[in-house]
C-alpha cells in the first residue's frame, strides 16, 4: 500500500524546512548576525517580536522563527511515521535522531546567544544541525517509497565497500567540522589564492592558525574528493546491476565536484554570500546521501544474514 500522500507532502516539507534551518544559520554566521537580538533568548532584545528591524535583527530573528516552526513539523513528522511505519527497521531510530540533534543544536546556538561560545565549540553547530537534516531526509525517502523503486531492500554489498561507506561518511565530518571552523575563526580570506595559501610560494611556511585552518580543511577536502572518486570508481565497475548503488555514488562523486568548485570560487569572489550559502547547501545534500547509503550497508548486512 503506498503511504498516505499527505504524510508525503509533510515529509518534504519538513525536509525543505530542515535544510532551511542549515541554510539560515550558515547566514547568520556568514553575515555576523549572530548577536542580532542580543543577548536575548528566546526573546529578542527584550521583547518576544523585535521593535526595531535591522538586517542583523531579521536575520537572527527569521532563523530563530524557522526553527521553532521546524522544530515542531519534525516532532509531528516524528509521530506520524513512528505510528503508520513503526514496522520499518529504520523509522524509530532515525525520527529519534533527526529530535535528538534538532534540539541539541537548538541549545547551542541558544548558548552562544545568552553566554558566548568558543570558536571550535561553535564549529559544532552545523554538523548537529546536519546530522538532524539527514535523518529526516532518509526518514522523507522511506515515506516516499524511494526503497521499493530501486529494490534497496535486496541490496548487497561487499566488505570492501561496505567499509569505505561506513568510513568515508564518518571522515566527511570532519570535513565539514574544519569547514565550519575556517568560518567561525574567520579564516576564509586568509590565503588570498587558491588551491595554495599563496600560490608565487606555495610551499611556504603557514604564517599563523588561521592559516593552518584553511589549508587544513582544504587539505581534508583534496583527502576526500580522492576518497569519493575512488569509491566511484570501484562502485561502477562492480555495482551496475544495483542501480540504486550505481547510481548513488555517481551522484555523489558528481556534488562532490560541485562542492569543490563552490569552495574555490568562495575564495575567488571574496566571500560572495550566493556562492557560500551553495557551498553550505552541497556539503547538506552530501552528507544525506552518504547517510542514505550507510543505511543501505545495514540492509545489506541485514540481508545477508536473513538470507
Amino acid at each position: 500500500m503506498q503511504h498516505n500522500r499527505y504524510m508525503k507532502w509533510f515529509a518534504v516539507a519538513a525536509t525543505v524546512g530542515m535544510l532551511l534551518i542549515l541554510l539560515g544559520g550558515a547566514l547568520v554566521t556568514k553575515t555576523d548576525s549572530g548577536l542580532g537580538c542580543g543577548r536575548n533568548w528566546p526573546d529578542c532584545n527584550g521583547s518576544l517580536i523585535p521593535k526595531e528591524i535591522t538586517p542583523a535583527v531579521l536575520i537572527e530573528f527569521s532563523h530563530r522563527l524557522v526553527t521553532g516552526v521546524v522544530s515542531i513539523s519534525i516532532l509531528a513528522l516524528t509521530v506520524w511515521t513512528w505510528r503508520k511505519l513503526g514496522h520499518i527497521r529504520e523509522v524509530k531510530l532515525l525520527g529519534f535522531l533527526a529530535m535528538f540533534f534538532l534540539i541539541a543544536q537548538a541549545l547551542i546556538g541558544a548558548a552562544q546567544v545568552l553566554w558566548g561560545q568558543g570558536d571550535f565549540i561553535l564549529a559544532l553547530h552545523f554538523g548537529i544541525s546536519l546530522i538532524s537534516f539527514a535523518a529526516v531526509l532518509l526518514l522523507s525517502m522511506i515515506v516516499f517509497e524511494v526503497d521499493r523503486k530501486f529494490d534497496a531492500d535486496n541490496v548487497f554489498i561487499g566488505k570492501k565497500l561496505r567499509w569505505h561507506t561506513i568510513a568515508v561518511t564518518i571522515y566527511s565530518y570532519l570535513v565539514v567540522y574544519t569547514g565550519a571552523l575556517v568560518r567561525h575563526t574567520e579564516s576564509s580570506l586568509i590565503c588570498p589564492d587558491w588551491p595554495f595559501c599563496n600560490n608565487e610560494t606555495p610551499f611556504a611556511a603557514f604564517n599563523n592558525m588561521y592559516e593552518w585552518v584553511q589549508m587544513g580543511h582544504r587539505l581534508a577536502v583534496l583527502i576526500f574528493f580522492i576518497w569519493i572518486a575512488y569509491i566511484t570508481w570501484h562502485a561502477v565497475k562492480e555495482y551496475k546491476n544495483q542501480r540504486v548503488i550505481y547510481f548513488g555514488w555517481i551522484i555523489a562523486f558528481t556534488i562532490v565536484i560541485l562542492q569543490v568548485i563552490a569552495g574555490m570560487l568562495v575564495v575567488l569572489t571574496k566571500l560572495n554570500l550566493t556562492v557560500a550559502l551553495l557551498h553550505s547547501l552541497f556539503i547538506s545534500i552530501l552528507f544525506g546521501l552518504l547517510c542514505y547509503m550507510v543505511m543501505l550497508v545495514a540492509r545489506s548486512n541485514y540481508n545477508e544474514k536473513n538470507k
